[in-house]
């Protein structure tokens, strides 16, 4: 696909970027809802428990390298030759880091599970779970590559085709291998690994299909320098730079979703089971609301190379509307449908009574994350990265768990609110960075 011309970037466009990204990211969770509704109808919580720690520390390990996506698509939206160079060398990478990811974790499950505060009926579902969900960790990671490069080349329709269709996929097995065949936590696990190969043999198919011959041009540079195809160290060395800050800014969000995690496990399985609902309906509104976010990190990586500022400020101006409409939306939806939307998930009477305790924290959540999510969108397409892990981690160190610390006899409460501080204070340091960019006009540089 041919990058934008036009100096401005109109509402029409970021719209028309954005809703296969809205649709594609709300299957994520949408799957995740899933797993969570099937296993909370099964007769006990521990299933629910089980999966939503095992779920919890496969993000921790996979999302952790999130930068071969969000690094991917900075990279190709500001390349000017189509950036199947970078998608090469990140495939590569992903390969690799997925196999020591393998190898090096798969022995140390039970130790993460046991800090994790697995209760005894929850652990061996959660090590079940992760023990097969490891098979397919390295095809994840080339995933994120996979999807990173398509978004850069403003192309929104693959993501949405590659993401949906395995999620279907995904849920369909779920049913068949959960209900059906008795699976339990092992079902959901083995779902996922199918889907995710799946979304790479899906992903590879339709990477024939884009303009500029990207399988033609990788087999150019294969055979001009081999099998590894970073002779010139500069771009390497670019890679590894980005990525290296979106890797510690990645670590940070998911520790703090892992410990939210753990805490409402120290609290029982009621509590955790109850915590991963409303995480999950949060995942559903992070994912929605990313969408515009995906939108600009591709035109603004576009602009930045043409170096066009109109082009970048109208971009920034009308994501920023059609997200922050998304997101009051998504809060009506929330306040409104509160009785209908926790029914749906389980109808285990005390979980839901757990969740209605601290409902009204998630209610507040999306207008104040729209920031956070709409910014790392620029900061992505910018190529600035150092700014964000900065955010993430004084968002985290200073803020989240020093307020955790003082809050601890709130219980439930107490974690809910060191969250919404935690979102807040992401949001208010990325619109500081945001004002210095723009007061000092570097931007475009």
């Amino acid at each position: 696909m041919q990058h934008i011309q036009p100096e401005v970037q109109p509402l029409g466009r970021v719209w028309n970027l954005a809703w296969p990204m809205i649709l594609s990211n709300i299957s994520i969770p949408l799957l995740g809802a899933v797993d969570t509704a099937v296993l909370g109808h099964l007769s006990s919580p521990e299933y629910l428990s089980g999966v939503a720690i095992g779920a919890s520390v496969m993000s921790l390990l996979l999302w952790a390298f999130g930068f071969l996506r969000m690094g991917t698509t900075g990279l190709v939206a500001r390349s000017r030759d189509g950036g199947a160079d970078w998608l090469l060398r990140a495939g590569l990478l992903a390969l690799l880091l997925g196999i020591l990811l393998q190898g090096s974790v798969f022995f140390l499950l039970e130790p993460i599970i046991g800090w994790m505060n697995a209760s005894e009926a929850a652990a061996p579902h959660a090590l079940a779970y992760l023990r097969i969900r490891l098979l397919s960790a390295p095809i994840a990671l080339v995933n994120f590559a996979i999807l990173g490069f398509f978004i850069g080349r403003q192309d929104s329709r693959a993501p949405l085709y590659i993401l949906l269709a395995a999620n279907l996929l995904n849920i369909g097995l779920d049913f068949l291998f959960i209900l059906g065949l008795g699976l339990d936590a092992r079902g959901a696990a083995a779902a996922t690994v199918c889907a995710d190969i799946f979304a790479c043999l899906l992903g590879l198919r339709l990477l024939s299909r884009v303009d500029g011959a990207v399988w033609s041009t990788i087999a150019k540079q294969l055979r001009k320098r081999g099998f590894f195809p970073w002779v010139d160290r500069r771009p390497w060395r670019q890679l590894l730079q980005i990525n290296g800050d979106l890797f510690v800014r990645t670590c940070l969000l998911l520790l703090t979703f892992t410990f939210f995690t753990a805490q409402g496990a120290a609290q029982g399985d009621a509590v955790l089971a109850a915590n991963a609902i409303l995480l999950q309906l949060l995942m559903m509104v992070s994912y929605a609301l990313d969408g515009f976010a995906h939108a600009t990190e591709a035109l603004v990586g576009d602009s930045v190379a043409r170096q066009s500022r109109k082009g970048f400020y109208s971009t920034v101006y009308s994501a920023g509307i059609l997200a922050l409409g998304s997101a009051a939306g998504l809060t009506a939806i929330l306040v409104l449908g509160q009785a209908v939307i926790l029914t749906l998930f389980t109808d285990i009477g005390s979980v839901i009574d757990q969740a209605k305790r601290v409902y009204w924290w998630l209610c507040a959540l999306p207008l104040l994350a729209v920031w956070s999510y709409q910014l790392d969108g620029v900061f992505i397409g910018a190529g600035k990265s150092r700014q964000m892990r900065d955010t993430m981690f004084i968002a985290t160190v200073l803020v989240f768990f020093p307020s955790w610390w003082m809050t601890q006899s709130w219980g439930n409460h107490g974690i809910w609110f060191s969250f919404l501080l935690w979102i807040s204070a992401r949001s208010l340091g990325l619109v500081g960075f945001y004002q210095y960019y723009t007061a000092t006009d570097s931007w475009i540089e």
